[in-house]
């Protein structure tokens, strides 16, 4: 067989081990089009052919920016790293502003774009970089179409060059460079090269349940984010059909359409999936309802391995069998394992989920480490709730003196690209400083606790770990987003942005007389009391110290695009803190 030591060698392994007839598949006009593994090599080596002849050389840096998950973005990834050139990932959703910093940083002389919306953001900072020509995968008005490099590469007679450059292609060598979505400041551009990535793959393939050869996924999460791009080289490995979902917002009908065995998930989505399912079993009456809320609360109490023991393993057979097989059926009836990474995710989900048959394996990484640090695996016991299981083979986790989790292995990025001074700043020898705190527990499972930088001391000199109350807050159906503040003052507070959508169905069927609109929910007194309700529960499990003394409710939704939030759904302190500096000094100084 092959060996991999680069990424283009995924779909050449495949072709050799599997030859897949639905090697990619994308929905296009409604109907399903499958890519074969051939035709996938077939279409990057035209594609390495016309990069060729329009001048690309090694090292030259080609960016790809797509609004969703597309065959077409791995043909081109296979045909531009395969020239010893690099690919460049850029987030659809960021400003066109950021775009220009970045096709600059990277230096970028090609750009393909997905549709309309992104090529217009393309165009309007064109003039200012040094791009030669965009290329979309969309038919649009005034823009080449990517077709025309099928075209251009049609003639195989430099065929010959493209395998020179291949060969010539090390391990070693820079492969991509990821521009992190950052909470402060510019995009950092991570430089991961081929053994970064492909060492990372081949390491964390053991902890997918992956059938070999049979299974199909469904993929949604931004492709251009090392987390999902991961996950698509290990689909490529195991051979497994990958389906790619029309968009978040078409999660539901695609997984019922494409009955996947696997998906990769955020928090936020088993969260949103949670509410409607409950939503709906609220709005229940009778047997039917305390069947219902039976479950639920069954569910709450999972453990793996049958640890509830013989007579609570039976209750979750009934209740697998009146309520949770529906759940299982809204998602194509065949999900068994969903991999969550990017944020902490809340027990209480991972138990629910996990008791309703679709087991969620919590994982933990970064991009600097390509990002697979650790990941949960339910066979071999080594699945423990709230952990991200225990760290992959090849992968060095050690605890700080002041508990940040420093990261050593051939996963580790080359650097910060144009940042030698940040690179050193992150590293000490071969050890990677994460930022993040956590703990190795006896039995060898990683826990992350919080962010080192977040984590802030009053002005009685307590210190308060932020995201621990964020996460024990978020288990509210009422409260949607939160940020704990408090450094420097007497006590910790908090910004609430509630969950409009469940309160609104609340107010439905509670019969309230509150107007549904989001400025009136943020100022009800009726919603500010019941969600103290949720904070005074919260506080139970902390110190006095530590305990929220005050919120306030933000009256909007926070988002990528009003700059609450990064691409990757994390939040972006400073800025909420400056938009709400009215609640904040509320807060503090009323």
């Amino acid at each position: 067989m092959i060996e991999i030591t680069r990424l283009f060698d995924f779909p050449y392994y495949q072709l050799e081990k599997y030859n897949l007839d639905a090697a990619l598949v994308t929905k296009k006009e409604g109907v399903w089009e499958k890519t074969s593994t051939k035709e996938y090599l077939n279409k990057a080596n035209a594609i390495s052919r016309a990069l060729l002849k329009l001048g690309v050389n090694t090292n030259d840096k080609i960016a790809i920016i797509s609004s969703t998950n597309r065959t077409e973005w791995n043909i081109m990834d296979i045909g531009i790293l395969q020239l010893g050139a690099q690919n460049i990932p850029i987030y659809p959703t960021i400003s066109a502003e950021d775009y220009e910093y970045v096709l600059n940083h990277s230096e970028s002389i090609y750009c393909f774009v997905s549709d309309q919306e992104v090529f217009d953001k393309v165009n309007k900072v064109k003039a200012n970089t040094s791009l030669k020509e965009v290329y979309s995968f969309d038919h649009i008005e005034g823009c080449k179409h990517y077709s025309e490099l099928f075209e251009l590469g049609k003639d195989t007679s430099n065929q010959p060059e493209v395998e020179a450059r291949k060969e010539a292609v090390k391990p070693h060598d820079l492969a991509t460079i990821i521009y992190t979505s950052g909470t402060t400041g510019k995009p950092k551009g991570v430089m991961l090269s081929h053994d970064n990535i492909t060492s990372n793959v081949l390491n964390s393939v053991p902890r997918l349940p992956l059938s070999e050869g049979n299974p199909k996924v469904l993929s949604f999460l931004p492709i251009c984010h090392i987390f999902e791009r991961v996950l698509i080289y290990i689909y490529q490995h195991a051979g497994v059909s990958i389906y790619y979902a029309e968009g978040i917002d078409k999660i539901g009908d695609n997984a019922k359409e494409v009955k996947p065995n696997l998906m990769s998930v955020v928090p936020r989505l088993l969260e949103k999936v949670y509410d409607k399912i409950y939503a709906k079993g609220a709005d229940l009456t009778g047997i039917k309802s305390k069947l219902f809320h039976w479950a639920i609360a069954l569910g709450e109490q999972w453990e793996p391995y049958g640890k509830n023991g013989a007579w609570y393993e039976f209750k979750l057979k009934i209740a697998s069998k009146l309520i949770f097989s529906k759940w299982r059926e809204a998602l194509g009836g065949e999900l068994t394992t969903m991999v969550s990474g990017s944020a902490p995710l809340q027990p209480r989900l991972t138990r629910v989920f996990c008791a309703a048959g679709m087991q969620v394996m919590e994982g933990y990484g970064l991009t600097e480490t390509s990002p697979v640090v650790s990941v949960g695996q339910y066979e071999d016991n080594m699945f423990k709730v709230g952990t991200v299981g225990k760290p992959i083979d090849g992968v060095e986790v050690k605890i700080a003196e002041d508990g940040e989790l420093l990261i050593k292995g051939r996963n580790v990025m080359m650097g910060y690209y144009k940042d030698p001074e940040k690179t050193a700043s992150v590293m000490t020898g071969d050890y990677f400083h994460t930022g993040d705190k956590g703990e190795i527990d006896p039995d060898g499972f990683l826990k992350i606790t919080g962010r080192k930088k977040e984590m802030f001391k009053t002005s009685g000199g307590k210190y308060v770990i932020p995201t621990l109350l964020e996460n024990e807050l978020k288990q509210s159906r009422f409260i949607e987003q939160v940020m704990v503040v408090g450094e420097g003052e007497k006590m910790p507070a908090a910004i609430i942005q509630p969950n409009f959508e469940f309160i609104q169905e609340w107010i439905d069927r509670k019969g309230k007389q509150i107007e549904k609109s989001n400025a009136a929910i943020a100022s009800s007194q009726e919603i500010i009391n019941r969600i103290q309700e949720e904070v005074d529960q919260c506080n139970t499990h902390f110190g006095k110290w530590e305990q929220i003394k005050r919120f306030e409710l933000t009256p909007d939704v926070w988002t990528i695009d009003g700059g609450h939030l990064t691409p990757t759904m994390k939040m972006k302190r400073d800025i909420i803190k400056g938009i709400y500096q009215d609640l904040y000094d509320k807060i503090y100084r009323c």
